[in-house]
């Protein structure tokens, strides 16, 4: 038999975890598309001023077959569009095209800068590291925002 306040914590609980649950399916896509697009915004917009980005150094070094002082300009661009259209909720589809076609080039230093990205490969990541990995998760998030193009959700409660 439960007591008073058993109860009492199970209601009300029970209660607060299907609000909570339902404010976040209703408004987490949203909230994660917005989220995305400030990193990318804020990533771009850093490029456009020389020595502002710490990513700077990493782009100048992987793609140097292109004159970075072209490039990065580019990539600047193309990062603030990104933002720009996962914040304003417009053009979705060429917004994450965009995104997954700037992705790829993410990872390059991987293969070509191993020196900066590993300490100890295959596990131990430098800071450069870290930058270039944690870029799963933006995809992983593109991925998600993707899902919803054509009117996907995510509901709360199984059906």
């Amino acid at each position: 038999m439960q007591s008073i306040e058993e109860r009492f914590v199970e209601k009300y609980l029970s209660r607060f975890d299907l609000w909570l649950t339902h404010w976040m399916a209703e408004r987490g896509i949203t909230i994660l598309r917005v989220g995305l697009g400030i990193v990318f915004f804020w990533f771009g917009i850093l490029k456009f001023f020389p020595g502002l980005s710490p990513a700077e150094n990493l782009v100048r070094n992987t793609v140097y077959f292109i004159d970075p002082d072209l490039f990065i300009p580019v990539l600047a661009t193309w990062e603030t569009l990104i933002g720009i259209g996962l914040i304003s909720g417009k053009f979705i589809r060429l917004t994450l095209l965009l995104l997954f076609l700037q992705m790829p080039g993410t990872a390059l230093p991987l293969v070509l800068l191993p020196e900066v990205v590993w300490t100890v490969f295959p596990y131990g990541l430098t800071l450069e590291g870290q930058y270039i990995i944690k870029n799963l998760v933006l995809i992983g998030a593109g991925l998600v925002v993707g899902g919803t193009v054509r009117g996907g959700r995510i509901h709360p409660e199984p059906s």
